[in-house]
């Protein structure tokens, strides 16, 4: 009934635990590798015998490979740095085998940032995980690809998917800059290049409003204030980025 895919690179200290969440309910686990260098892959092996290693193409291509081998009628999309917690579990079980009529199940995420779990702010989101294979498939995007699916019901789960996103401050600072820097990239081959500077501060004001107060991740003390700001800077980076590239490409 239900498979999970998993696309890994480098994750010898996350993927057990994310693997360990899904292997009750999942009927089969299919994980693509990008070249771990650590024991990603052999971890992986102790929970699947569906583990593949292929280049790096971008977020979108990789998880459309995984997507591909995976051969069941329910799909559970899940990071490596995720992880269900015995509830959301427990509900997805239920839900699939209640016949359902929709074509995909969001889940709110609970980030875990230092040890501690938010509950707001950036956890206020909803994403789309589960699904059904017909018909689905993954856009081709380098970074924040989407799910396209048919049309049909979308509903949301109520209980929370734990989201370990960062090893630590240095991890955070690195991953935002990687992102930010994709969605550059991703926006100048777009020909979207947001207005110019001033655009991209008042796009970046807007982001730690939304975080910080709409999502009340003020409720989340100093690490709410800190997700709004990291993902402020991230915003600024992304549309001042795509302006450089602009402003380079320009010049030459």
């Amino acid at each position: 009934m239900l498979s999970a895919i998993i696309i890994t690179k480098n994750e010898q200290d996350r993927v057990g635990r994310c693997l360990r969440s899904v292997a009750g309910i999942a009927d089969e686990i299919i994980v693509v590798d990008s070249g771990s260098d650590d024991d990603t892959v052999a971890i992986a092996k102790t929970y699947t015998d569906k583990v593949y290693v292929a280049a790096w193409p971008g977020y979108g291509l990789q998880k459309q490979r995984a997507l591909e081998h995976a051969t069941k009628e329910w799909v559970l999309s899940i990071d490596a740095d995720e992880v269900l917690t015995p509830e959301l579990a427990d509900e997805i079980k239920s839900v699939l085998s209640s016949s359902p009529t929709e074509v995909s199940f969001k889940m709110q995420w609970a980030v875990m940032l230092f040890g501690r779990r938010l509950d707001h702010g950036r956890s206020a989101r909803f994403v789309e995980r589960l699904f059904r294979r017909e018909g689905a498939r993954f856009s081709d995007d380098i970074v924040h690809e989407k799910i396209i699916l048919p049309k049909g019901k979308i509903s949301n789960l109520k209980n929370r998917l734990l989201h370990y996103s960062n090893r630590d401050f240095k991890h955070l600072l690195d991953k935002m800059s990687l992102y930010s820097n994709l969605g550059a990239e991703k926006r100048h081959k777009a020909g979207r290049y947001g207005g110019g500077l001033i655009v991209a501060a008042l796009r970046s004001i807007l982001v730690f409003f939304q975080i910080y107060i709409l999502r009340l991740g003020m409720l989340d003390g100093g690490r709410g204030f800190l997700m709004a700001a990291i993902y402020a800077q991230y915003t600024f980076n992304k549309y001042a980025g795509a302006w450089a590239i602009r402003e380079n490409k320009n010049a030459s």
